[in-house]
């Protein structure tokens, strides 16, 4: 155990997985590490191919380049240093790093929140009044709209830095966490910590909650506006277009909605559990987007089966 009783830390100690046998950690290390190369190709590929495919430039696909970025930006941020404590033994992060970390970690999960907001006002504008789309929803529009879904959240976070920093530490110095956030990091303070939990928790309602209502609302008038147009068959087809849109919305808040709901009704997690669970809702969908945005889209997967099909044809007449 580490602690102190000084009121100014030079550095954390990050927990990473309780109860972890070191026999283990290699396996464990490895495991973080495929995690983290399968979001940075995943998103790295839709960056590129969005980016030199110029029929793809279009708003909806530079919202999903958007996603890609937070997704990329975050398993960048978080999981390096979990892979260093199981692979090197690093568990040790100083103060200000861990500051900056945490920083960039409610940055980016509430950026790619508002983020979300914006894709669920293409659809809607797409889908209810699509011969405006064009005029209202321009790639200038989403770029003004994704650029205020990265500032809010950055203002916000300056705050909190300033009001964390107003925070003597005179408990343990533990991370219970694979990385830095501000639960953990407000739960060692010994004073002013309640005012800083109520900073927090606005700042996560509003980046949480305000952009979840929006989204639904949003589909329930596709649904309404789909339904007054069409019969129940015209209507699955018309949202079996939204369907990459519902997924990488629903990976995003159902597993983070089922874990604060189970908190809320009593149920409580086992702290090896919650880090599981949240390491688990944080990352799986930052791997699994690029997939869904290549399998559910229909214009990504049409360009991408051409380039395979002419990378085929050139490879098979190529002289020996």
């Amino acid at each position: 155990m580490l602690n102190t009783n000084e009121t100014r830390i030079k550095y954390f100690f990050i927990l990473g997985f309780p109860g972890i046998l070191p026999k283990y950690h290699g396996p464990v290390s490895a495991l973080l590490f495929l995690f983290y190369l399968a979001i940075t190709m995943g998103n790295i590929f839709i960056l590129v191919f969005v980016k030199y495919e110029r029929s793809l430039q279009k708003p909806t696909y530079y919202i999903f380049c958007h996603l890609a970025l937070t997704d990329l930006l975050f398993g960048t941020v978080t999981l390096p240093k979990a892979i260093s404590k199981y692979w090197f033994n690093d568990s040790i992060i100083s103060f200000y790093s861990c500051l900056v970390q945490m920083f960039f970690v409610h940055l980016i999960g509430a950026a790619h929140s508002f983020i979300l907001m914006v894709m669920a006002l293409d659809r809607c504008i797409a889908i209810c009044i699509p011969l405006r789309y064009n005029s209202l929803f321009s790639n200038k529009t989403v770029s003004v709209l994704c650029g205020i879904s990265w500032l809010v959240p950055t203002m916000f976070m300056v705050g909190n830095i300033f009001e964390i920093l107003r925070v003597p530490f005179c408990n343990s110095n533990i991370i219970v966490q694979c990385y830095c956030d501000h639960m953990s990091i407000s739960n060692l303070g010994c004073d002013h910590v309640r005012e800083v939990k109520i900073v927090a928790l606005v700042f996560a309602m509003i980046s949480l909650l305000l952009p979840l209502g929006f989204i639904i609302l949003s589909y329930f008038v596709i649904i309404a506006v789909v339904l007054s147009i069409s019969s129940i068959g015209g209507c699955i087809k018309t949202l079996s277009t939204c369907t990459p849109q519902l997924i990488i919305t629903c990976l995003y808040y159902l597993p983070r909605c089922f874990y604060y709901l189970a908190n809320f009704v009593g149920y409580s997690f086992s702290v090896p559990v919650q880090i599981v669970i949240v390491m688990l809702y944080s990352h799986i969908p930052a791997a699994v987007n690029p997939l869904i945005y290549c399998m559910q889209t229909k214009d990504i997967k049409e360009k991408l089966k051409k380039k395979l099909f002419s990378w085929k044809i050139d490879s098979t007449t190529k002289p020996m």
